[in-house]
C-alpha cells in the first residue's frame, strides 16, 4: 500500500523545514500542497523552497505553471496521485507538505470531482458582483443555501464563494451535497497527518511578522514590481495572493510602504486563523512547535511508527 505523511498547519508554522527534515531522514519525496508555489514567477512571496533544499530532497508540484495558466484542485489531485504512485514505485514514502486545505481535503477524502456543467453566464455575473465589493452579501446568500460550506469561508475567500454559488445555481445541488457524494471511496494510500500547532498563538504571530520582514529583505517588493511589469496582476492568481496584492499599491499608487506591510502582516495572521480552523477538523497527530520537547523528534517517532505498522 502506498504511504503518505501529511505535514500541515498554518502559514509560517514550520511545515517546510519539518517536512524537509523528515523526507531527508526517511528517504522520501516532498509533494507540495501549496496553491501558490506551483507558479514559476512567484518565489519570495510564496516562501518557495530554495534551490538548495530542492537538491537535498526531491520536490514535486513546485514551479509547474505560469500565473497566466489555470490550475484547479482537480488538477492538483490528479498530479499529486501520479507523484505518490511514482514515489511508491521507487520505494519511497511521500510527504505532502503545505497549508492549502482544499488540496489536502481532495487527497485524504479521495474527492471525485466528476463533471459539473457550470453556466459561464452565472460565473460571469457572480464575479462581477465580487468586483463590485459584494463579498459579504454573496456569503450571506450562500449561508442560506449551503450553511455548511459558508461556515468554512471568510468574505475574503472570493474565489471559493463564487465556486459554491455557481455550483448551486448551475446544478441545483449544493457543494456540500457534491462533496458527500464524492467521498464514498477511500483513498488509495495509507496516511497519517502531522498537524503543527502552537500552544501560544502569539508565538505563531511573531513568526509570521518576522517572516514578512525577512521576505521584504529578500526582495518581495521588487518581486511584486516584476510581476506588475509582466502584467501578472491581470490574472486571478497574482491579484489574490497574499503578499503581493498588499504591496501593489506601493508601486502603482505610491502608497505608504509601512502601512502596506502592516496590512500584509494582519492579513497573513488572519489567514493563519482560518487555516487553524480548517485543520482542527482533521484526525491528526499534533506536533507541538513551541513546547520544551523537540517537534522533530516527535514527528520522527510518529513517522517511524507509521512505517512499522504498515
Amino acid at each position: 500500500m502506498k504511504k503518505c505523511v501529511f505535514v500541515v498547519g498554518p502559514t509560517a508554522s514550520g511545515k517546510s523545514s519539518l517536512g524537509l527534515a523528515l523526507a531527508e531522514k526517511f528517504g522520501g519525496v516532498i509533494i507540495s500542497a501549496d496553491s501558490m508555489q506551483i507558479y514559476r514567477e512567484m518565489n519570495i512571496g510564496t516562501a518557495k523552497p530554495s534551490a538548495e533544499d530542492q537538491k537535498r530532497v526531491p520536490h514535486r508540484l513546485v514551479d509547474i505553471r505560469s500565473v497566466s495558466e489555470e490550475f484547479s484542485v482537480y488538477d492538483f489531485k490528479a498530479l499529486a496521485l501520479k507523484e505518490i504512485k511514482n514515489a511508491h514505485d521507487e520505494g519511497k514514502i511521500s510527504f505532502i507538505v503545505g497549508g492549502t486545505g482544499l488540496y489536502v481535503d481532495a487527497l485524504i477524502h479521495n474527492t471525485d470531482f466528476g463533471e459539473m456543467e457550470i453556466d459561464p453566464q452565472v460565473r460571469k455575473r457572480l464575479e462581477s458582483e465580487i468586483q463590485a465589493g459584494k463579498n459579504a452579501a454573496l456569503l450571506a446568500r450562500l449561508s442560506e443555501i449551503d450553511p455548511e460550506t459558508a461556515a468554512e469561508l471568510h468574505e475574503k475567500d472570493a474565489k471559493r464563494i463564487v465556486r459554491a454559488l455557481e455550483v448551486y445555481e448551475s446544478t441545483g445541488k449544493t457543494l456540500t451535497a457534491f462533496k458527500a457524494e464524492s467521498r464514498k471511496k477511500k483513498p488509495e494510500f495509507e496516511f497519517i497527518i502531522l498537524y503543527l500547532v502552537y500552544a501560544d498563538r502569539q508565538k505563531l504571530y511573531d513568526r509570521i511578522n518576522q517572516r514578512v520582514d525577512q521576505m521584504l529583505r529578500n526582495g518581495l517588493l521588487q518581486e511584486t514590481k516584476m510581476l506588475w511589469e509582466q502584467h501578472a496582476f491581470s490574472y486571478k492568481t497574482a491579484s489574490q495572493a497574499i503578499g503581493y496584492k498588499e504591496l501593489l499599491p506601493v508601486i502603482t499608487e505610491n502608497a505608504d510602504l509601512g502601512e502596506a506591510v502592516a496590512l500584509l502582516k494582519q492579513r497573513t495572521r488572519n489567514y493563519a486563523k482560518r487555516q487553524i480552523t480548517w485543520f482542527n477538523r482533521y484526525q491528526s497527530i499534533p506536533i507541538l512547535m513551541d513546547g520544551e520537547d523537540s517537534p522533530l523528534l516527535a514527528a520522527e517517532k510518529a513517522v517511524a511508527a507509521f512505517q512499522k505498522d504498515i
